[in-house]
């Protein structure tokens, strides 16, 4: 059930984009893995036209991504931060290929809006959905720049970055001078020693 949505989301986009599907194209007869827990595990088989169709095949897959549990909603967002959360295993030139539409295929949702309700109302409706997201972002920021400086300034609960970096100075200069003290206390013993 859920490789057939799956197959059937990313088709469209892949359709949308045909250049995806051309990318994808070289490596028919693949299948790549996803591993997104809580979700079950998700096989897509690469067709000749670069579209993909869900599988329950045995064979090996080609490629084997791994999500960390804590990443999903990163990818969802497309946060280049999600690259960070995830394992690969397998074929390089796969990899690269999914993680290039990762960053690069969107969905042109003005295009199918388009077909439901006009072209006019399609591009208003986009255009407010995206200052929307434009318009979260920014609060988004904003409350994690107040934040900050309610726990650096009010409460001090962070350090400035001035204020840590005058201590990484400081720890430096004392780690200086122990070391020139050792070094002096070993000159005294060696010469009381002669």
């Amino acid at each position: 059930m859920i490789e057939r949505s799956a197959a059937a989301g990313l088709n469209h986009l892949l359709a949308q984009q045909r250049w995806a599907a051309e990318r994808l194209a070289p490596f028919a007869g693949q299948c790549v893995e996803f591993h997104c827990p809580p979700l079950p595990v998700l096989r897509l088989k690469i067709l000749d036209t670069g579209l993909v169709e869900g599988t329950k095949d045995a064979a090996a897959s080609a490629l084997i991504v791994k999500l960390k549990p804590g990443g999903f909603p990163l990818l969802l967002a497309r946060d280049e931060a999600a690259l960070k959360q995830i394992e690969i295993e397998g074929s390089a030139e796969l990899a690269s290929a999914v993680q290039f539409l990762f960053r690069h295929l969107d969905w042109d949702i003005e295009e199918d809006l388009s077909r439901l309700v006009g072209d006019v109302l399609a591009h208003r409706l986009a255009s407010a959905g995206r200052a929307f997201a434009a318009w979260q972002r920014e609060a988004a920021t904003r409350l994690a720049e107040n934040f900050a400086e309610y726990w650096t300034e009010e409460q001090p609960l962070l350090a400035r970055p001035a204020d840590a970096a005058k201590f990484r100075a400081g720890v430096a200069a004392l780690r200086e001078d122990v070391t020139q003290l050792e070094r002096r206390l070993e000159q005294l013993k060696a010469a009381s020693r002669r």
